[in-house]
C-alpha cells in the first residue's frame, strides 16, 4: 500500500500556490488529499504539516497566532481543517497582515459547513480544487500497453479509492469499501453533525445504486423509504456535498421538442456502487443487470474530470431520442454516446437526438482500443483517449 500514484492536478496546485495565499484541496475520505499534500510538501524547502486530527498537532495550535507567525516564512498545511472552524479568522488574519502567496494549504472532506467557513473567511484569497479517486489517466504505468485491460477493469471494479483500487485482490478491496461505507454513515454523517439515522441513509444509497445512470423519481424514492420528497432532496445533497453522488441535469435548449425534466442520478465512485450491489468480482459485474450503468457512470465520471471548465448534461426527448452527455463551452459543443460493447452501436433515438442538436463533434466511447469512424461523421473513442481532454484528442 506504499504505490504513490501521481494525481493529474499536482501541477495546477503548484502554480496556484505560487499566486495565492492559500489553496484548499476538497474531495471524499480517503481518496488521497494527505497523500497528496506531503508530497507538495517534499519538494518545498519550508513547509509545516499538521493533522488535526492528532492531539500532538493540535495542541501546537493553542496560540494559532503565534504559531502562524514563528512559521511566518512558511506553507502550513492543515489536514481535517473542519474539525477546527475558529482557525478561519486566525488564518485570514494572517493572510491580509503578510500578504504574499503560498502560505496555506488546507484539506478537508468537503461539507456545506466547510465550503461557507472558508468562503467567508478567505474570500478572494483562496483557490479551490477538487481530488477525485484515481482517474484512469493517473493508473497508467509502463506497462500500460500490454496491461490495459487489466488495469482498466481493475479500476472500473473496484473504484478509484486508492486503499480499493491498490489492494492485493478483489476480495480485500471489497471488505474495505464495505468498511468505508460503514464508517461513513457511522462516523462521518455525525461528524458533519447531522441527525440521520445510518440504517435509513443507508438504504437511499442502496436504493441511489439501484437506479444508478436513471431518470431520478424522488416521489418514488420517498414513497419507498417513508419519507417526503424534501428529504429525498436533503439525503441526495449530502450525498453530492461529500462528492460520492453526481446529479446530471437535463439538455436544456429552446426548442418545440418535448425534453425530460428530471436530472439523472450517479454514484461517482463505481467501486462503491459495486460493494453496495454485492457485486464481488468481473465476472459478477459483466453478468449483472446493472453492467452497462455501471460502465457509463465510470466513462462519465473519466470524461468529467478532464472537460471540468465545460458545461454537462444529459439529452432525452419524451419520444425517446436521446444522448448520455452534452459537453458545451462557449459556442462549442459535443454530444458523447457511452456503450460498454467493444462492438457499439447506436440506435435511431441516437440519431434523432443529433439532428435535433446541432453539434459540432459526436463520439462513441467504449472500451475499443482505437478511434475510428463509425458513420454520419460520428466516431468511436477508446475511453481512456477521451479521458485524457482535448489536449490529447486527435481530430479526425
Amino acid at each position: 500500500m506504499d504505490t504513490y500514484l501521481p494525481r493529474h492536478i499536482t501541477n495546477r496546485i503548484e502554480q496556484r500556490l505560487a499566486t495565492m495565499p492559500a489553496v484548499a484541496i476538497l474531495g471524499p475520505r480517503q481518496c488521497g488529499k494527505t497523500t497528496l499534500a506531503k508530497a507538495l510538501i517534499k519538494t518545498l524547502e519550508n513547509a509545516v504539516y499538521l493533522d488535526l486530527q492528532r492531539r500532538s498537532d493540535l495542541n501546537k495550535l493553542r496560540d494559532p497566532e503565534a504559531f502562524f507567525e514563528i512559521n511566518s516564512n512558511k506553507l502550513i498545511c492543515l489536514d481535517e481543517i473542519q474539525r477546527v472552524p475558529e482557525l478561519y479568522a486566525e488564518m485570514r488574519s494572517r493572510v491580509d497582515r503578510h500578504g504574499g502567496s503560498g502560505q496555506f494549504l488546507i484539506l478537508g472532506s468537503a461539507s456545506p459547513e466547510l465550503i461557507r467557513q472558508t468562503s467567508e473567511s478567505l474570500a478572494g484569497r483562496i483557490s479551490y480544487f477538487e481530488l477525485t479517486p484515481f482517474l484512469l489517466r493517473e493508473v497508467k504505468t509502463e506497462d500500460w500497453a500490454s496491461d490495459r485491460n487489466r488495469m482498466l477493469h481493475q479500476l472500473w471494479l473496484r473504484g478509484g479509492f486508492p486503499r480499493s483500487y491498490l489492494c492485493a485482490n478483489d476480495e480485500e478491496s471489497l471488505s474495505w469499501r464495505k468498511d468505508f461505507i460503514r464508517t461513513f454513515l457511522e462516523r462521518d454523517i455525525p461528524q458533519l453533525g447531522l441527525a440521520i439515522p445510518a440504517r435509513r441513509l443507508e438504504r437511499f444509497w442502496r436504493m441511489c445504486a439501484h437506479v444508478h445512470g436513471q431518470l431520478l423519481n424522488r416521489s418514488r424514492l420517498g414513497d419507498s423509504l417513508g419519507v417526503s420528497h424534501h428529504t429525498i432532496n436533503s439525503y441526495i445533497a449530502i450525498l453530492e456535498q461529500t462528492y460520492l453522488l453526481r446529479v446530471l441535469e437535463p439538455y436544456y435548449a429552446n426548442t418545440k421538442k418535448r425534453l425530460v425534466k428530471s436530472p439523472k442520478v450517479y454514484l461517482r465512485d463505481t467501486g462503491i456502487m459495486h460493494a453496495l450491489l454485492d457485486i464481488q468480482n468481473f465476472n459478477d459485474l459483466l453478468g449483472h443487470p446493472a453492467c452497462g450503468s455501471s460502465w457509463e457512470g465510470f466513462a462519465l465520471e473519466q470524461i468529467l474530470s478532464s472537460f471540468q471548465d465545460w458545461q454537462a448534461s444529459f439529452y432525452r426527448r419524451a419520444t425517446g431520442a436521446e444522448i448520455d452527455l452534452i459537453l458545451e463551452k462557449g459556442n462549442r459543443k459535443i454530444a458523447v454516446e457511452i456503450k460498454v460493447s467493444t462492438s457499439p452501436e447506436v440506435r435511431r433515438g441516437f440519431w434523432n437526438a443529433l439532428d435535433d442538436l446541432n453539434v459540432d463533434e459526436a463520439w462513441i466511447v467504449a472500451p475499443v482500443k482505437e478511434s475510428y469512424p463509425y458513420k454520419h461523421g460520428v466516431y468511436v473513442r477508446p475511453l481512456f483517449e477521451v479521458a485524457r481532454g482535448l489536449d490529447h484528442h486527435h481530430a479526425p
